[in-house]
């Protein structure tokens, strides 16, 4: 028998939610056929089989959260090897030193010693104390004596010393303390949830810290979060303790989706480290709405659809490089700004699972007709789940178009690591005032309707100021109302 595992699906992705399994016991499957599909943070992928022949046993099910490196089917001897190699890893893990074992196998070890030394009577408690596994003392606390917060154990042979590599009283550099033991998959599942390893209490051998020690940290810094009354970044209610809602009436519970989840996290996380401004403008497209109009056909011809969205990608686009310093990211640890020379715009697209922001590459090279074919192409792969990992990275700045459900203007938030954002609203008839003659006299004129766009443009001011976001939204007007300006100055 061989089993197949669950691969490797791209950077900072460590599973998903089952949508669909394509094969059955008996079905016959060879290599690189889709027998699953596959729903992660942001995109719908179809994990192709790295084994063949008769499937014998499948062990997940539509609506199964399943791990990288978790089995998903079996098939029977010489259909080839698994596609991750924990399958063959039982058999000389006995022969390996801890120091050797493969990370999967360490992650198991770990999770093993965790349900073994979880203890019967109810959560630990912790106090404040330079330690591994307590509360991270404050920048100033001052030295003494440590109070470990060890948990009693019931079989001596199980104790876990939960102090190792704990601060004297002389409060050495956190640099002189070891590295926590943890695998790259609990590192690396810390850093998604905004947790410090090195605060976290292993309950495996020597202290080891399991996938399961990480997500125990974080729900008790949630909670203690929420009785302070304090708002923990990502706690349920957004730091506010809910009440039970089921005393005014019914209710229904609903797990959020990867992407809903995904997308809070990215969010709140931007609110939280980038000091927004948000600026707004109105657009006369009377113009261009009669060339839009005029040209729509041409770009229906081949296959896209010439909408405003596809015209201010465009504008952004050249945009970009007249405005250099709206293409960029801040790096604050290393106290720079990485000043980009391609130009991607990310187009959020709405979707029955939420918000999508495919990319569209090297808009500044391409024409509008070849934009609007493309946003159109990626438009319906995010709605039909078939849009990859990949064609939503690697975004410069992001458009997000709201007009065609209504509205005036909104403050959208930006797309970090992006530094800018540009919001449109839905375009109306106003009556704007036009001078018709101007003399030493009061002008004379009178009022005409004109079609008028909303923009919003959201910012990081750490690296944009407020002089400069308006510069950027007017050139951007200007564009839009005077579409030689593109080849003029792009």
């Amino acid at each position: 028998m061989a089993d197949f595992t669950l691969p490797e699906l791209g950077e900072n992705v460590t599973a998903g939610d089952v949508l669909r399994v394509l094969v059955k016991p008996g079905d016959t499957v060879a290599k690189d056929q889709t027998v699953l599909e596959l729903e992660t943070d942001k995109a719908t992928i179809e994990v192709p089989s790295s084994v063949a022949g008769r499937v014998t046993a499948v062990s997940v099910k539509a609506g199964d959260k399943v791990k990288v490196g978790q089995v998903v089917l079996t098939v029977e001897d010489g259909a080839g090897k698994s596609a991750a190699a924990p399958a063959a890893a039982p058999q000389k893990a006995p022969e390996q030193a801890p120091e050797q074992a493969s990370a999967p196998a360490r992650d198991r070890a770990a999770g093993a010693d965790a349900s073994n030394n979880k203890p019967d009577d109810g959560p630990e408690q912790y106090v404040e104390g330079p330690k591994r596994g307590g509360a991270p003392a404050g920048p100033g606390a001052p030295g003494g004596k440590v109070k470990t917060g060890e948990k009693e154990q019931k079989e001596p042979s199980k104790v876990v010393d939960i102090t190792r590599g704990a601060r004297p009283s002389a409060e050495p550099a956190a640099a002189d303390l070891p590295p926590a033991p943890a695998a790259p998959s609990v590192r690396r599942m810390a850093r998604e949830l905004g947790v410090d390893i090195d605060g976290v209490s292993g309950s495996g051998a020597d202290g080891r810290i399991s996938i399961e020690d990480v997500k125990s940290h974080t729900k008790r810094l949630l909670e203690g979060a929420a009785r302070a009354g304090a708002g923990a970044p990502g706690s349920p209610g957004g730091g506010i303790a809910l009440p039970d809602f089921s005393r005014w009436g019914q209710i229904e519970r609903q797990p959020m989706r990867p992407v809903r989840r995904k997308t809070a996290e990215h969010l709140s996380a931007a609110w939280r480290a980038i000091p927004h401004v948000t600026q707004h403008d109105l657009a006369d497209v009377t113009a261009l709405e009669e060339l839009r109009k005029k040209y729509a056909k041409e770009a229906d011809d081949a296959g896209g659809s010439l909408t405003i969205t596809a015209i201010a990608t465009k504008v952004v686009a050249v945009a970009l490089k007249v405005f250099p310093q709206f293409n960029a990211s801040i790096d604050l640890a290393a106290e720079e700004i990485i000043y980009k020379k391609y130009v991607n715009i990310g187009i959020a697209v709405d979707t029955d699972r939420g918000l999508l922001v495919p990319v569209v590459r090297d808009a500044d090279t391409k024409n509008i007709i070849q934009i609007a074919v493309e946003i159109a192409q990626l438009s319906a792969k995010a709605r039909d789940r078939k849009i990859s990992l990949d064609e939503m990275q690697g975004g410069c700045f992001s458009i997000s178009n709201l007009g065609g459900i209504g509205g005036t203007y909104f403050t959208p938030i930006v797309n970090a690591p992006e530094l800018a954002i540009l919001g449109i609203s839905r375009a109306r008839m106003e009556p704007v005032w036009q001078a018709t003659e101007r003399g030493r006299g009061p002008a004379s004129g009178e009022f005409v309707p004109r079609l008028m766009l909303p923009l919003s443009l959201s910012y990081d001011h750490r690296a944009i100021d407020g002089a400069d976001g308006i510069r950027f939204l007017r050139w951007v007007v200007q564009a839009l109302e005077q579409p030689f300006l593109l080849a003029l100055q792009g």
